[in-house]
């Protein structure tokens, strides 16, 4: 068996499901690997997914498991058995990993959900917003590193799954450079706001009690909402949300953001306004 080096965040969400199955059955992994004839280090492997899983032992697995989801188990198959090599690998040892597991989720992603605060999100800026916001970086990335990014962001806004954001007038205010590049981005929102796979909605800042200013996420819709993913920014990198409890709560918390945002028509017409303040 060769062990993986770098396995993705999907395979390591194929991984964590096989765990969880386990643990739900109140097997320990030696149990496990007795029932599967197997090892009991394979079972540890496959759980770190540093070992992939063919389908014939995912399907044996999920019955010893006594998962008697059917489509859960075909989604965990899938997971198992594909084999797609993206775009994204060509950024492999380029760019931090966290990148291309965001792009191998937003590839496979049902829809993607956004709420920004502070910046106009990834999928939607231009290559000046971009720019500028990746030069703000902190350590200062190099001149090949930096055209990377924003190389590598452009790609990422070829998604094609539905997409809706909701953005703060915060985001849309603060001048990441200058008038010129903010011009640019309010046009670009225009036009997004009319794309068919694209909703967009704005935070207004004279709401009033809303204290759901703060979360900025990334929601991340899979093949079944068991395995939807939430991603958030954090100080020490990307993190991957996954554990039912928390999905939930972010699903709650979008749907209140969502509630309090202006409709995508008023949004439009909010944008404009703005635009026509530069």
């Amino acid at each position: 068996m060769v062990k993986r080096r770098d396995p993705t965040a999907r395979q390591m969400r194929l991984a964590t499901e096989l765990r969880r199955l386990r643990e739900a059955a109140g097997l320990t992994s030696r149990q496990a690997a007795a029932l599967l004839g197997v090892a009991p280090a394979q079972i540890t492997h496959i759980e770190s997914a540093l070992a992939g899983v063919s389908e014939q032992r995912v399907r044996r697995m999920a019955s010893h498991y006594a998962c008697e989801d059917a489509e859960f188990v075909d989604a965990l198959v899938a997971m198992a058995t594909d084999r797609t090599q993206g775009w994204w690998e060509e950024y492999r040892g380029l760019l931090p990993t966290s990148f291309l597991d965001l792009s191998e989720l937003e590839h496979h992603a049902r829809f993607l959900r956004h709420v920004a605060i502070l910046y106009v999100p990834g999928l939607l800026q231009t290559e000046g917003y971009s720019r500028a916001v990746f030069s703000a970086r902190l350590p200062e990335l190099t001149g090949e590193e930096l055209e990377l990014r924003i190389r590598h962001r452009k790609e990422r806004q070829r998604f094609t799954a539905p997409y809706e954001a909701l953005i703060h007038e915060a985001a849309l205010r603060i001048r990441v450079a200058d008038r010129t590049t903010s011009r640019a981005q309010m046009a670009r929102l225009l036009e997004l706001s009319e794309a068919e796979r694209i909703t967009l909605r704005v935070i207004p800042l004279e709401l009033d009690d809303f204290p759901h200013a703060s979360s900025t996420m990334t929601y991340v819709g899979g093949p079944l909402a068991r395995l939807d993913t939430v991603v958030r920014d954090a100080l020490h990198g990307t993190v991957f949300i996954d554990s039912a409890a928390q999905l939930t709560t972010y699903r709650t918390g979008f749907r209140k953001v969502e509630a309090a945002s202006l409709d995508p028509r008023q949004s439009r017409d909010f944008i404009h306004g703005l635009a026509k303040e530069l």
